[in-house]
């Protein structure tokens, strides 16, 4: 078959194939050039799942006759001048408009603020109507009718209705937690209407972040806020006991752009590595501004992505910016245990019941002493063993200095029930502490912290081991091995496809040397960091603190139930166990009202 030149409107299809993958896409672009415009009001209305209808009005710079002609014609843009290492804008690729127009009913209105009228033009199936003056308020109004009706078998393979929507919607809310100062409306079949109010101090703020991200993030967020080498990230990340099943809450924004980079979600993993399940993800909302000509954001045809001049400083920054803040967190864990408790006791049924059936105690329980009135004497066996140990020589003098419940974030402990759970009164409610979660968490951080000093003690192989894996795994591990080194494992290349293993972690005592570096290079693949070595390690330190623990089944004294709080108030991570579970749960007085009737 002979070469030939493909018409105009076939490379426009072929554009349209890279830049609009579904009604999604759409939306992206369109409100991408709203927020390029200087709106501060944008509606989003939208039908059938983006696929009848897709209309988008802002009230922005607008555009004259002649830019409104050139916006529809390929390669023109307004944002980009001849210089690829200094885009500021969000849209600059020049080919959404065309290739929107190439597989729909394409029709614009603009007009600028000066400007006696504005202006329309309408495009179908490659078909550019005459400009003909229109009037209209100052901004743009895009309008996409039938999107894919010239290209069927791209409609075909579109999903539900109602998965398009989900999608849009999720990219309307990215550009609602992107620009906080743009107040958005959005508006689904004609039925669904969303508002979303400009942000005017942190009230508007709280109101915004509860409508996208719900209500308990809120309550349960820390403020990041970290400057390094000229980079500057804000933003906010939820407590590690507020988490998710998937990574779908983590929202990343560079220089107003929102990205999916899986480097820095890894990052984000990372920071979380000893405080969350495998298998949860934690809740981010992260800004980064960063000097333009630092990045290179034409990467990606559906503008997803972006390339950092030095992607470590970024993950670096990230994760030790997450870290600090979880660790200044310390004690806290989210309120959705409580929560969910309170829920759980409503749920209950329960109802005051009438003095007849009153259980009265019998004569027998009233003689026997509470666990925390009975004598030193009824414990036979140690609180710990010497790794966990809780020393009591200061324990009695917390009531000493006359503090009270305000004083205390956690309370002062009141009782042990179940000789598993402590019971603990605070200024406006009451906390219930798993003991041998949070003692667990205490002895974990002690025992990283002694590593942290003495570093990771290493066992050297008196015959270095072999590994061999293919030439282009070679190269990515090879890239890590500073970074595997602090953690006790020495790896050198012996040929182009092997390497050989001469000491690996003390602590981790015989290993399968092929399972691990097998490991390890997916993780390099999948992440672009490896954080393996120091999982291992942290996993068998979690499973020695989980031994050394106050075990559940075991009776305290009251005073060392006082404590084991103190020491949870003043150690970092403490309101989840190494596991990631909640370490205690707190309810209010309120609580308590509402399940009594009071209020």
């Amino acid at each position: 078959m002979p070469i030939q030149q493909l018409s105009k409107n076939i490379i426009n299809q072929i554009a349209a194939g890279e830049v609009i993958e579904r009604p999604s896409s759409v939306v992206r672009e369109l409100l991408d050039n709203a927020i390029d415009a200087y709106a501060n009001k944008i509606a989003i209305i939208i039908a059938s799942g983006g696929k009848t209808l897709i209309q988008i009005r802002d009230n922005g710079k607008g555009m004259n006759k002649r830019d409104l002609s050139l916006a529809i014609q390929r390669h023109c843009t307004s944002k980009l001048m001849n210089d690829l290492t200094n885009i500021q804008t969000l849209g600059f690729r020049g080919e959404a408009l065309p290739s929107i127009a190439s597989v729909s009913k394409l029709m614009i209105k603009s007009k600028r603020a000066f400007d006696e009228n504005g202006w329309e033009i309408s495009v179908d199936q490659g078909e550019i109507s005459h400009i003909r003056p229109v009037a209209m308020n100052q901004g743009t109004l895009v309008e996409v009718r039938d999107l894919f009706y010239s290209t069927p078998a791209r409609l075909k393979f579109l999903k539900t209705d109602r998965a398009e929507t989900i999608s849009m919607t999720e990219i309307v809310k990215r550009s609602v937690l992107g620009y906080r100062n743009i107040g958005f409306t959005l508006s689904v079949n004609d039925r669904n209407h969303t508002e979303y109010e400009a942000e005017k101090g942190e009230k508007s703020l709280r109101r915004r972040l509860n409508m996208v991200l719900g209500d308990e993030f809120s309550h349960n967020m820390m403020v990041i806020q970290e400057e390094r080498e000229g980079v500057l990230l804000t933003g906010y990340a939820a407590l590690p006991t507020y988490n998710r099943g998937t990574s779908l809450h983590q929202f990343i924004y560079v220089n107003g752009r929102s990205i999916r980079d899986k480097e820095l979600k890894g990052a984000i993993k990372s920071a979380y590595l000893d405080c969350l399940p495998r298998y949860r993800h934690s809740v981010v909302l992260l800004y980064i501004k960063i000097a333009p000509s630092e990045i290179d954001v034409n990467v990606h045809p559906a503008k997803l992505e972006v390339r950092f001049r030095d992607p470590c400083l970024i993950r670096r920054l990230i994760t030790g910016a997450l870290k600090k803040a979880i660790s200044k967190s310390k004690h806290l864990a989210s309120t959705e245990g409580g929560n969910r408790l309170f829920s759980i006791l409503s749920k209950s049924g329960l109802e005051t019941p009438h003095s007849s059936q009153i259980r009265r105690p019998s004569t027998a329980s009233l003689n026997q002493p509470s666990s925390f009135q009975r004598s030193k004497n009824d414990v036979n066996e140690s609180l710990l063993s010497q790794k966990g140990e809780l020393h009591s020589s200061n324990m009695t003098t917390i009531d000493q200095v006359g503090l009270t419940e305000k004083d205390l974030p956690l309370g002062r402990a009141c009782a042990q029930l179940h000789k598993r759970y402590i019971i603990s009164q605070t200024e406006d409610g009451m906390v219930i502490i798993d003991q041998h979660a949070a003692h667990e968490r205490l002895v974990y951080e002690k025992l990283k912290q002694q590593i942290a000093i003495n570093g990771v003690a290493v066992q050297m192989l008196l015959i270095p081991e072999i590994v061999e894996i293919p030439e282009e795994d070679m190269s990515r591990l090879l890239a890590h091995t500073d970074s595997l080194s602090p953690f006790g494992l020495s790896i050198k290349p012996v040929g182009p496809r092997a390497i050989a293993i001469h000491e690996t972690p003390a602590i981790l005592g015989t290993i399968d040397s092929t399972a691990l570096i097998k490991d390890l290079v997916d993780e390099i693949y999948e992440w672009n960091i490896s954080t393996l070595m120091s999982n291992k390690i942290h996993q068998v330190a979690s499973t020695m603190a989980c031994h050394a623990s106050i075990r559940s089944g075991r009776r305290l004294f009251l005073e060392e139930m006082n404590q084991l709080l103190r020491d949870m108030e003043s150690t970092p991570r403490s309101g989840q166990c190494s596991h990631g579970r909640p370490t205690y749960v707190e309810l209010k007085l309120t609580d308590f009202e509402k399940l009594f009737g009071i209020c």
